[in-house]
């Protein structure tokens, strides 16, 4: 059997080993959540910008408070109990492919897995405030300044970490007109600050979360899609590692498909996105990553020029936001809106991928 077969083997067994795992912990998992009613007690009554939010509750105000929040601990949790199998194993077995399972690595998984564990815990603790309507806002959750401040925390982690035990300070702009093969910036001590500011646009991204099925199918695209980057690259710890939170995002869309049990919540949304953005360094796809991310940026873009309009127009120009809100307000259910997102998504990081990959 060739390395090449091997790894192979291994990016797709994970997946489904994971996928196997996060069933298991959905299964308790969505009991446990109706059981303590961990959903909202008071839906959304204010847009972002504090006003009456009419559109959206006459949407979702039922589902916001009898659908739990939350699944997105299945995510992080199959994460770390993937980890304990395989270290497990290794300690009673000397078998050379169970050796080879690992995944673990300095330079490929050490931050993502960082970023995936504190930005998934930061989002619970965010998810349990709204839940029982604790904090600062009506409907509650941790304040803006909070997550902002954690978010650039987790970024300078992150880019210090890069910057100076790893050694890289540039980042790899794809053809560009006389430039075929595409060329290199080299940023310097700037590479920590790109690293924070794509963490925090990771971050705003999370407003794809709100219709069955929607966001776990997009973030399915996504990890798929630098899941063969990395392997394409010879990164082959992190595409398991991207393997195995795709295995358990099928798992969550199994049971997050129209009727969802659950919604992902801040603890998926907030540890996807930031990890999204740490694999976008690892890989060298940052200036590729707003394709392959194309219905996030969709999505945050929606809400920024509904509020710029407002600001500076005095009204909207949808109905509400972000841009699934509009679509469903004027008549896409949400099977529908949820299909055809997936498939642009698709589309969009194919594109993503090949222009990332040629260059």
């Amino acid at each position: 059997m060739s390395i090449l077969t091997f790894n192979a083997i291994k990016i797709l067994s994970l997946a489904f080993f994971s996928s196997i795992i996060s069933i298991i912990i959905a299964k308790f998992l969505i009991d446990f959540l109706y059981k303590i009613k961990f959903w909202k007690k008071v839906a959304r009554g204010t847009t972002i910008d504090g006003k009456r939010a009419d559109v959206f509750l006459s949407l979702h105000k039922e589902k916001e408070t009898t659908v739990p929040r939350g699944g997105g601990i299945i995510i992080w949790v199959s994460m770390i109990i993937v980890i304990l199998i395989i270290f497990l194993l290794n300690q009673f077995f000397d078998v050379w492919w169970i050796k080879d399972l690992n995944f673990l690595s300095r330079e490929q998984t050490w931050i993502p897995l960082f970023a995936l564990i504190a930005a998934s815990i930061i989002g619970l603790v965010d998810d349990a405030l709204v839940v029982y309507n604790k904090g600062r806002y009506v409907g509650g959750g941790l304040r803006f300044r909070t997550r902002f401040f954690f978010v650039c925390l987790i970024g300078l982690i992150g880019g210090l970490w890069f910057y100076y035990k790893l050694g890289w300070s540039s980042i790899h702009v794809p053809m560009l007109f006389n430039f075929p093969n595409g060329f290199d910036i080299n940023l310097g001590i700037w590479y920590i600050v790109l690293f924070i500011l794509v963490c925090l646009a990771s971050w705003a991204s999370g407003v794809v979360d709100g219709i069955d099925g929607l966001s776990g199918g997009v973030f399915s695209t996504i990890f798929g899609a630098f899941a063969i980057i990395a392997f394409s690259l010879g990164q082959i710890e992190l595409a398991s590692f991207c393997a195995v939170i795709l295995g358990t995002l099928f798992s969550f869309l199994w049971f997050n498909i129209p009727p969802a049990r659950f919604y992902m919540g801040e603890t998926g949304i907030l540890g996807l996105s930031i990890t999204m953005a740490t694999i976008a360094f690892i890989t060298d796809s940052v200036v590729v990553l707003p394709l392959i991310a194309g219905i996030l940026v969709l999505e945050t873009g929606s809400v920024i020029i509904q509020l710029l309009s407002k600001k500076f127009r005095g009204k909207k120009i949808w109905l509400s936001t972000p841009i699934h809100h509009h679509l469903e307000a004027i008549g896409w259910t949400g099977p529908q809106i949820t299909m055809r997102f997936w498939i642009v998504s698709v589309v969009l990081a194919l594109i993503g991928v090949s222009i990332r990959l040629l260059t």
